[in-house]
């Protein structure tokens, strides 16, 4: 069995007198997608925050393919192969969606202070934008400003800059937020179809997605987590039913 490949052990944080995340200590291996769910004000968000370095934890290990990355920096942690997106999509809404995938493409090759008439000429990365467009299905929308793309697409370019670093692990932060039914079932899809052989984190509410999705699930009420197992277990959890599912677990 191949070691996990994100390592999270008696995580906890603080604001002043208040802690939010409670010693929680969980694992993604390194081909597993991974969910974690609660109700609103568990500490989801600030549970990612920790993990890719916008917070600092007060206490605990987290470990990413064996090294330690607490309190690192942002850009540490996406260097030793963590990328995150957010729960807001974060594009640049004037720029085409080819130019927005070249962006991430040159921050992943140390190239973000290029100027724009010498980075046309770099073979690879104009390459490497075009693959990752086509892998999102967005060739087709090149030419086009991100800010015109419908919500789903701005998602799909999102998780298109993601890649660009090659990560081992993603963490995407309720991907679904704000679509139409038939905008999820594309994304999931297609969030399966770019994570395959790699590791995914996700937070996600809506249930159909993240028993659709995920290999395992954790869930986290009040900063702990009170269960984890497969999707199969978790539904069968009375304490999670109790807790957080309710209704939605039995059908």
């Amino acid at each position: 069995m191949n070691p996990p490949v994100l390592v999270l052990d008696g995580v906890r944080k603080s604001f002043g007198p208040v802690e939010i995340i409670r010693g929680v200590s969980l694992e993604v291996g390194a081909h597993e997608r991974h969910a974690v769910i609660g109700p609103n004000g568990a500490g989801k968000s600030t549970l990612f925050h920790l993990i890719s370095g916008q917070l600092r934890p007060s206490a605990g290990g987290i470990r990413l393919a064996g090294r330690s990355i607490a309190g690192h920096s942002p850009q540490a942690v996406n260097r030793l192969g963590l990328a995150r997106s957010f729960q807001i999509t974060n594009l640049f809404p004037q720029l085409t969606v080819f130019e927005n995938i070249r962006l991430a493409v040159m921050r992943s090759h140390g190239l973000q202070y290029c100027f724009w008439r010498l980075i046309d000429r770099n073979g690879p990365v104009r390459e490497r934008s075009e693959s990752l467009l086509e892998s999102v299905r967005l060739s087709h929308r090149a030419a086009t400003a991100a800010g015109e793309l419908s919500y789903s697409e701005q998602r799909s370019l999102e998780i298109a800059m993601t890649l660009a670093s090659d990560p081992r692990i993603i963490l995407l932060d309720e991907p679904m937020a704000g679509m139409s039914r038939e905008e999820t079932s594309y994304t999931t899809a297609l969030i399966r179809e770019v994570t395959e052989g790699r590791a995914l984190l996700i937070v996600e509410h809506d249930m159909e997605v993240v028993f659709a999705l995920s290999d395992r699930i954790s869930v986290l009420v009040y900063g702990e987590v009170i269960a984890s197992g497969t999707p199969e277990e978790i539904r069968a959890d009375p304490r999670v039913r109790e807790a957080y599912l309710g209704e939605e677990a039995t059908t």
